[in-house]
């Protein structure tokens, strides 16, 4: 979604996430959100996203078939060994 909506900030200091961009994001009534300052804008997202992203991320170092958790939980056994 490239879309360019423009909101006025209330007297509160709130504005509102308009239901199109809520929709695009996965935000629901009630979700917490998470805002971040990044390259002088202010970023919105969720910590699902979050999660879904940083599993993107590590998929490409991680090959096919492999699982993270096996590996460390035998890491975890063998350094349990050698103590």
């Amino acid at each position: 979604m490239e879309e360019e909506i423009r909101q006025r900030v209330n007297e509160n200091g709130r504005v509102i996430i308009p239901a199109a961009l809520r929709k695009a994001l996965g935000i629901e009534i009630g979700d917490e959100v998470v805002l971040r300052i990044q390259d002088d804008e202010l970023r919105i997202t969720t910590q699902q996203r979050r999660i879904q992203r940083a599993r993107r991320r590590a998929r490409q170092y991680v090959k096919p078939g492999t699982s993270l958790v096996n590996e460390l939980l035998a890491e975890r056994r063998e350094a349990a060994k050698n103590e």
